[in-house]
């Protein structure tokens, strides 16, 4: 491969393709490759770059749908000739190792054919260009139609738990109906769950994110205003100040609190080629208990025999696996649920949560969001994305759903819950969905696999036990240095090299390192995420041997976040301390003594990280 001064999407893409030939040089021709090169630079200049983050993954799509028996492939309704039977034209040597001229899978397809597929359709399906009006648009409008949705849900929800109270109040086991046999089990589970479970044993803390009150880092343990809904539950004297002393010092600035709940804002951030996502930023006051309640939370479940090994929060290997495994055998089924953490409702959680944890959740729960015009939106849901509340109550819900309803012990202990990717054995996954709907929450058929030998589950893509996860590129070329471009495109190279992508690797370490200089290989790293599989000759490392060390060192490029080091008053440097710097092993009375008397540890209680503003530097390592 010829060394190329730049690097641009056609480059990645046609050189992809190269990769592919060279895979399968038994089924490409070179006038095939030819064809297929000059049928994707034809359509690239007809429709641009959304060829590649729109068309092809279309085509994707449809292929994983061949893949999981919901529909055959037909190369027509995804805007691609027909080759042959309904096949595509494009690429149709890989397409007929691996489905029948009908757009059905062979009885025994060619898993190799099915990677190199995958790989290209969705090379760039989250890549994450500029967001445009009408996308953005799009994302709210759909956010205020959940809103209308819950509605009704919430309404439905609201006369079912007037219903369940109304039967099983007294203790009754007359027979309801079965959805209130449903919310009876899944209360009970949630309530053994929770049974030793104290709300108001929690360690408050500021999240890395930005609040809706627009406090910056350092400003936010300089409170201006608590609502009076969480002071009830969280008195400010307990949670909110380091002492009785700390309360006193700062008399004034109490009196001067108000009662008033400040609204979420909505921002919209870049997701990727389908639109930005939408984010709910929470009030300073509000996000400071949420993410001490959602912490305990966490804790609660992990280490509970109820649910550590069917809900997971901080580890996505076991949904991993099973999406394996279900692949190898069709046993267990994979479901993802669409707009997940906007529809799970403020009754729902009412209706199956202990009314013990309930009014804590409740207390630190925002009641409305600001959109992006400015206009105030009541919220029907009961946490949005930005709550540090929402991933663990979203995912208990669905937990405690699914786990009423299934049918034996064996269905029970399958069920693997990560937010909203879900498994569920695949006899019962027909029923699951069911069940999921009819609390108001929405599967995503086209992303759940329950049929055939394909699943999906927390970015791990298989058929028949063979991961088939493509490399799909997010970050956007920059020509000048860039943290970002570095960091993601020397990691795309790595994952490249791994698929034996060997042309498209040298392009782009050949490209990273005509702006970013030698790079380090395996041979001065070995077994290290710092090195690369190879390296082209275009130059070396600086080298050095550390005679303390004893050990040879290298002058290589890393990312750094810059500290901002920020003095704030006593008080609120112990605060932080006591809610964030305090480890197992600090010398606490050591610590306490060093900030009272003005001679805090920088690094415990004046060091910030902003996000995203890492430099890249270079370092002997």
């Amino acid at each position: 491969m010829a060394f190329r001064k730049s690097l641009d999407e056609k480059k990645i893409i046609v050189t992809l393709l190269y990769d592919v030939f060279d895979a399968h040089r038994d089924r490409f021709s070179l006038s095939m490759q030819r064809n297929t090169i000059k049928l994707v630079e034809r359509r690239m200049s007809a429709e641009g770059m959304s060829f590649l983050t729109k068309t092809l993954p279309r085509l994707g799509k449809a292929f994983d749908k061949a893949l999981s028996l919901e529909q055959p492939l037909s190369a027509n309704l995804c805007r691609f000739t027909t080759g042959v039977g309904k096949l595509p034209r494009f690429l149709g040597e890989l397409f007929s190792a691996v489905l029948d001229t009908d757009g059905v899978p062979l009885h025994e397809p060619c898993l190799k054919a099915i990677r190199s597929l995958r790989l290209v359709l969705y090379s760039f399906y989250k890549y994450k260009l500029p967001d445009d009006d009408v996308s953005k648009q799009r994302v709210v409008s759909q956010f205020l139609q959940t809103e209308i949705d819950l509605r009704t849900v919430n309404s439905e929800l609201s006369s079912l738990h007037s219903e369940f109270d109304s039967l099983y109040s007294t203790g009754s086991r007359i027979s309801g109906s079965p959805m209130l046999n449903i919310v009876r089990k899944a209360r009970i589970k949630l309530s053994n769950l929770f049974s030793s479970f104290d709300p108001k044993s929690i360690i408050p803390r500021h999240g890395p994110g930005a609040v809706s009150t627009k406090e910056k880092l350092w400003e936010k343990f300089q409170w201006t205003n608590i609502s009076s809904r969480i002071e009830q539950k969280y008195p400010i004297d307990e949670y909110y100040y380091s002492s009785i002393n700390h309360v006193c010092d700062e008399l004034l600035g109490i009196r001067s609190l108000g009662s008033v709940d400040h609204s979420a804002k909505v921002i919209l951030v870049p997701k990727d080629s389908r639109g930005p996502r939408l984010i709910s930023c929470e009030p300073v006051d509000f996000q400071w208990i949420q993410q001490g309640l959602g912490r305990a939370i966490v804790c609660c479940v992990e280490n509970h025999e109820l649910t550590k090994f069917n809900v997971f929060f901080t580890d996505q290997g076991p949904n991993q696996r099973g999406a394996k495994l279900g692949s190898s055998t069709g046993l267990y089924a994979t479901l993802d649920l669409k707009e997940a953490s906007d529809r799970v409702s403020l009754e729902l959680v009412r209706l199956l949560f202990p009314a013990h944890l309930c009014e804590y959740l409740e207390a630190c729960r925002t009641t409305s969001t600001q959109l992006p015009d400015s206009s105030i939106l009541p919220l029907g849901k009961f946490a949005p994305m930005g709550s540090c509340l929402c991933f663990p109550i979203l995912a208990l819900t669905i937990w405690s759903i699914l786990n009423a309803g299934a049918p034996d012990l064996n269905t029970r202990e399958s069920i693997l819950v990560y937010g909203d990717d879900v498994i569920v054995p695949t006899a019962y996954a027909e029923d699951a969905i069911k069940l999921l709907e009819s609390f108001g929450l929405l599967v995503n058929r086209d992303k759940s696999c329950t049929k055939g030998f394909f699943r999906e589950s927390c970015g791990v893509d298989a058929y028949k036990g063979v991961d088939v996860t493509p490399v799909r590129f997010r970050t956007v070329w920059a020509s000048s240095r860039s943290p970002d471009v570095y960091d993601s495109y020397f990691a795309y190279a790595r994952a490249l090299f791994n698929r034996q992508c060997y042309r498209t690797y040298e392009l782009i370490v050949s490209s990273l390192r005509h702006i970013y200089g030698p790079m380090p290989s395996e041979y001065e790293f070995p077994n290290s995420p710092l090195g690369l599989p190879y390296t082209p000759s275009l130059g070396k490392l600086k080298s050095r041997v550390n005679k303390d060390l004893q050990k040879m060192e290298y002058y290589v490029l890393e990312l750094e976040s810059p500290t901002i080091v920020k003095e704030i008053n006593g008080w609120s440097m112990l605060l932080r301390y006591f809610t964030e710097g305090i480890s197992p092993d600090a010398d606490f009375d050591r610590a306490v003594e060093r900030i009272a008397l003005g001679k805090p540890s920088i690094s415990e209680v004046s060091s910030y990280t902003q996000r995203k503003t890492s430099k890249l530097v270079r370092r002997w390592r």
